[in-house]
C-alpha cells in the first residue's frame, strides 16, 4: 500500500470498516480509491515537496466485538491524532460512528472528510469537517419529488434501527409529509436481532401503499427485498432505496435476483457513458479497471479525490501543519473528476460540496450500473419510468 513511499512522506490516515460488525466490502472500496490517489499523486508531481504520501490505515471495528462501535471508531481516531502525525482523515462509513470520531479530529485540529450520508456534520460548521459527497438530506428531495411527480400519496417503510436507518427515515418522514402531504407507514426493526421480515412486509403489502421504500442496510437490505416479494408486495408496488449499493451490479443482481428489478435509488452522475468526466477522473476509472477489471463504485471515486485534493492543499499550504492545511482547503480550488470544486462556509454548511444527483432505476434483469436508466431530474433523463411490475415482465 505504502510502496514508494519515500523517507519523509506526508501522511493520511483512514479510518474506516475492514471487518464485521462493520460494512468492511465499503471499507475495501474506500481503501482502493484512497491507494489509487497516492499513485495518481505520485504519477503527478508528488505532495509537498515532491514527497510521497503514506497511508496510515486503521479498521474502525478493531476493538467492536469488546467495547462497540463508538469506543472503538474514537480509540483509532486518537491513534491518529496523537501517534502517527496524520496531516488529514478519511474514510468513515458508519453514521453511527461519524460523531464520535469527528470529535475527536475537532480536538485536535485534524482535517476529516465525511463521505457518507450523515446530513447535519457539515450543518455543525466545524473548521476542520469537509466533505464532497452527498447527504440523506441531499437525496431525500430528490426520491419524494419524484415520487409526488407520480401522484405517490402514500409510503410504507420499513427502518433499520441504524444511526442511517433511523436518520434516513426520520428525513424522509418529515420532507413528504411536509412538503408533499405524502402519509406513512413506517416499521422499525432491529438490524442486529432476528426481525420477521414475512410479518413486517406483510403489514406494509396490507397498507397498499403507492411506494414502497428499503430501509435496510448491510445484509437486511436484500433479506426485506426476497421477503417483499414472497409477501406480494414486489413486483406490484413502485420500490426505492436510499443509498447507492445497487451501483455494485454485480453483487446486486447476485444477492437481490429478480426482486431487484424496477428498483430506484439516487446517486451522482457518475458513469462510463456521462461525456463530462474530467480527465482526473477518466485516469482514475481506467486505472481501477486496469486494476480491478470493473468499473468503480462512487465509494473508491470519492476517497481518490480526497486524497488528491490533500496532496494539493499540501503543496499550497503554508505548511503541512494542520492549521496551514485547512487555511489552504478553504482558500483552494480544486480539480475533480466532475470538475473544480471549492469548500466554502456556506450559511447553512460549511465544506459541503455535493455532487448533482439523479435518480436511477434498473429496469431488466443483469443490467449494469452504466445502462440504469436516469428517469428523474428530467433535463437529465435517459428513458421514461417503468412500472415496476412491467419492468419484471420485460
Amino acid at each position: 500500500m505504502n510502496e514508494g513511499a519515500g523517507s519523509d512522506p506526508v501522511r493520511i490516515g483512514i479510518i474506516t470498516p475492514l471487518g464485521e460488525p462493520g460494512d468492511g466490502s465499503a471499507g475495501e472500496l474506500v481503501v482502493r480509491g484512497a491507494c489509487l490517489g497516492v499513485e495518481y499523486v505520485r504519477e503527478h508531481g508528488g505532495a509537498r515537496d515532491s514527497r510521497g504520501i503514506e497511508l496510515v490505515l486503521y479498521d474502525d471495528q478493531a476493538t467492536a466485538a469488546t467495547e462497540g462501535m463508538f469506543r472503538s471508531a474514537a480509540g483509532q481516531m486518537a491513534k491518529l491524532a496523537l501517534v502517527d502525525d496524520v496531516v488529514a482523515v478519511m474514510g468513515q462509513w458508519h453514521l453511527r460512528t461519524t460523531p464520535w470520531v469527528v470529535d475527536v479530529a475537532t480536538k485536535y485540529n485534524i482535517p476529516i472528510f465525511v463521505e457518507n450520508g450523515y446530513s447535519e456534520i457539515t450543518a455543525q460548521k466545524r473548521r476542520n469537517v469537509f466533505r464532497s459527497y452527498f447527504s440523506v438530506a441531499d437525496r431525500v428531495p430528490l426520491m419524494l419529488d419524484f415520487a409526488a411527480q407520480l401522484g405517490i400519496r402514500t409510503v410504507g417503510m420499513v427502518c433499520a434501527d441504524t444511526a442511517f436507518g433511523l436518520h434516513t427515515g426520520d428525513v424522509l418522514e418529515q420532507y413528504g409529509r411536509t412538503r408533499h402531504g405524502m402519509e406513512f407507514l413506517r416499521l422499525d426493526f432491529e438490524q442486529d436481532g432476528a426481525p420477521d421480515f414475512g410479518d413486517l412486509l406483510g403489514q406494509i403489502r396490507d397498507y397498499q401503499p403507492d411506494l414502497f421504500i428499503n430501509g435496510g442496510v448491510v445484509r437486511t437490505n436484500y433479506q426485506i427485498m426476497h421477503a417483499a416479494a414472497e409477501a406480494g408486495l414486489l413486483p406490484g408496488t413502485p420500490l426505492m432505496v436510499p443509498f447507492s449499493y445497487p451501483l455494485r451490479s454485480n453483487d446486486f443482481w447476485r444477492l437481490a435476483g429478480d426482486a431487484g428489478v424496477g428498483a430506484m435509488w439516487p446517486a451522482m452522475q457518475y458513469r462510463p457513458s456521462w461525456p463530462e468526466m474530467s480527465e482526473i477522473g477518466r485516469w482514475f476509472t481506467e486505472r481501477y479497471r486496469q486494476r480491478y477489471g470493473d468499473f468503480p463504485p462512487d465509494t473508491a471515486l470519492t476517497h481518490f479525490t480526497d486524497v488528491t485534493i490533500v496532496a494539493a492543499a499540501s503543496r499550497a499550504a503554508r505548511s503541512t501543519d494542520r492549521d496551514d492545511m485547512i487555511d489552504a482547503m478553504e482558500a483552494m480550488e480544486f480539480p475533480t473528476w466532475r470538475g473544480p470544486i471549492r469548500y466554502e462556509r456556506g450559511p447553512a454548511h460549511w465544506h459541503h460540496a455535493a455532487p448533482e444527483l439523479v435518480l436511477l432505476q434498473y429496469q431488466k434483469q443483469g443490467q449494469g450500473f452504466d445502462e440504469s436508466a436516469i428517469i428523474y431530474p428530467s433535463d437529465k433523463a435517459t428513458a421514461q419510468y417503468v412500472p415496476a411490475r412491467s419492468a419484471n415482465e420485460l
